[in-house]
């Protein structure tokens, strides 16, 4: 996918995420970059994931292509306003509460379902 088709993914995934009011402001993506890094995610820690998101980075296994992708931006786009909004407490959480019981990870499903 070229970069325009990237960044035509993470636009599609705004105005998904711009229906909804999580947080005071709508989430901004004119820094985010998004990159396909298929090496990374044959890393112990990595493997259980297809998508992850630092700050204003996603990072993916691969190309997104489908509507199931759509919803994995979406997924990580949702932590990226999280983190522009909460920039310690969101990545601390997962020291605290871990993956499965982590109230971030819930609120990026969801806001995945209610967008679908």
């Amino acid at each position: 996918m070229t970069p325009a088709g990237r960044r035509a993914s993470l636009d599609r995934a705004k105005g998904r995420l711009d229906r909804l009011a999580l947080y005071p402001t709508p989430v901004r993506t004119s820094r985010v970059a998004m990159r396909v890094t298929p090496w990374l995610y044959r890393l112990p820690w990595f493997r259980r994931f297809d998508g992850y998101a630092a700050w204003n980075l996603i990072l993916l296994r691969s190309e997104p292509r489908d509507a199931a992708d759509d919803d994995l931006v979406t997924h990580e786009l949702c932590h990226v306003w999280q983190m522009q909004h909460r920039p310690l407490a969101m990545p601390l959480s997962y020291l605290r509460s871990g993956y499965a019981a982590n109230a971030y990870e819930a609120e990026a499903r969801a806001a995945v379902a209610a967008t679908r």
